[in-house]
């Protein structure tokens, strides 16, 4: 694999870390009540899923280029 894509893949990877983080924080506030808060964390979780698929996207770009169709 090439460097390029691994990077896209490491950073695909850490975004949905992230995400997966601020989801358990959104269902912890929103269980207390706190429903502005949950959305917050659910709205951020939200941006690092579409970043997270913009970098395995380009993994894939990178795939493609390297080994795929030409």
């Amino acid at each position: 694999m090439s460097k390029k894509a691994a990077e896209h893949h490491n950073q695909s990877a850490e975004h949905h870390t992230h995400a997966a983080r601020h989801h358990g924080e959104a269902a912890k506030h929103h269980e207390a009540g706190h429903h502005e808060k949950a959305a917050h964390h659910a709205h951020t979780a939200r941006g690092h899923a579409l970043h997270a698929r913009h970098h395995s996207d380009e993994a894939a770009k990178v795939h493609m280029a390297d080994h795929g169709k030409k």
